[in-house]
């Protein structure tokens, strides 16, 4: 049987690449890292980064309301959920900053469609069929064997559909295939570009996910949060080596919290520390690269103010998304912030969004990876005039 250790010696000794030299991942043309994590469920943002400061907040938000002892505290208004400690330190380092009170420009409250408009980058409901992250690849100079960006699932998410080519990644359990498996396999996709290519960057993406012995024991078995840390480490190996991309997608499922969803402990918090620790994986492991990294993380929608029935919250609008890297402009919560009123509420029973996330995407994707703006409004997000692109949202290098 081959170890990954031995794919890893094939692939460099050029067994398995044969007669197509050069098809493993190839460095992309940007040094700027940018990672996108969804959290797919809709978090809640008012416990993600909670408005203690705000007068109506404890009073709708009943037993699920967090006292100012109970958080990390941001500023006089917003504060961080307990379980996120090492996001907190990068705040405090300016390292990370909190944009409130924003939603993509969906308006309902399914899930499916949700997901698709922050996907998408559109409008609305399936008027784009690729996604935003892939339609702003073309200019990063990415191609079959030189992908700029991964998706780290088994199945790659809409965000990254496209014309252009993006390459994946997730762990099996799977037994490792024997050495004479992989050589039919050369053999039978010797003639076919695109198969010949993919076998290649299968092997060397294995290779560099799981270089140590360590690393080989992981699979996709295990809770949540298990999972996110390995999908986090082998994030960081793909994105510092050499010949890897430098943008990647992850998904955390999990965070729909109709019921029982507590604040320092329970099922959200448990969430929210997975999510902590995984991405404090991810910023150990980058190393040097953290300084050149932007994460974002977001949600689909936010949930309602109120608790429900089952000591939960339902499907809301408006929620919170986080920044965090070396290369974030930190030290801030970027908020609008429309008060919680019944009066101001959207609908009479969510936090009202005052901002786009297009906007925030735009601004990273502007002033990190250099898109132009151009590009942005005619590609990437068209029909998305009314949602300017937030600016400096990271450092200036």
């Amino acid at each position: 049987m081959l170890s990954r250790r031995d794919i890893l010696k094939l692939s460099g000794a050029g067994l398995v690449a044969g007669s197509i030299p050069g098809l493993a991942l190839a460095k992309a043309d940007t040094d700027a890292r940018f990672v996108l994590v969804i959290l797919r469920g809709a978090a809640d943002g008012l416990a993600i980064a909670p408005p203690f400061g705000d007068g109506n907040y404890a009073k709708l938000r009943g037993e699920l309301a967090f006292s100012p002892g109970e958080i990390n505290k941001l500023d006089g208004l917003f504060g961080l959920h307990p379980a996120l400690a090492d996001i907190h330190d990068q705040y405090r380092k300016q390292q990370a900053l909190v944009v409130h009170a924003v939603a993509s420009p969906y308006r309902e409250r399914s899930h499916f469609d949700g997901q698709d408009v922050l996907e998408n980058g559109a409008a609305g409901v399936g008027t784009l069929r690729d996604g935003w992250l892939n339609r702003a690849l073309a200019p990063l100079g990415g191609s079959l064997g030189n992908e700029v960006a991964i998706a780290m699932a088994q199945n790659t998410p809409l965000v990254l559909r496209g014309a252009n080519s993006v390459t994946s990644w997730a762990p099996s359990a799977l037994p490792d295939a024997e050495e004479s498996t992989i050589r039919r396999l050369q053999d039978l996709y010797a003639d076919d570009e695109f198969f010949a290519t993919r076998l290649v960057q299968a092997l060397d993406a294995q290779a560099i996910a799981a270089a140590d012995d360590e690393m080989a024991g992981m699979n996709s078995r295990g809770n949540e949060a298990q999972q996110l840390q390995t999908m986090a480490s082998a994030t960081a190996r793909f994105l510092t080596a050499d010949d890897g991309p430098r943008i990647a997608v992850l998904e955390a499922g999990g965070w729909d919290t109709h019921a029982n969803q507590g604040t320092t402990a329970g099922a959200l918090a448990n969430r929210l520390e997975g999510l902590d620790n995984g991405l404090k994986t991810l910023r150990q492991e980058l190393g040097d690269s953290w300084s050149k990294t932007v994460v974002a993380i977001v949600t689909e929608f936010g949930r309602t103010v109120a608790v429900n029935g089952t000591r939960g919250t339902d499907h809301g609008t408006a929620s919170a998304a986080i920044l965090v890297g070396g290369a974030v402009a930190g030290g801030r919560v970027l908020a609008d912030w429309p008060g919680l009123r019944s009066s101001d509420l959207y609908q009479g029973r969510d936090l009202q969004p005052t901002s786009d996330l297009r906007s925030v995407f735009k601004g990273v994707l502007a002033d990190h990876l250099a898109l132009s703006d151009s590009w942005l409004e005619s590609a990437v997000f068209p029909d998305s005039s009314n949602a300017a692109a937030m600016r400096e949202l990271v450092r200036s290098s």
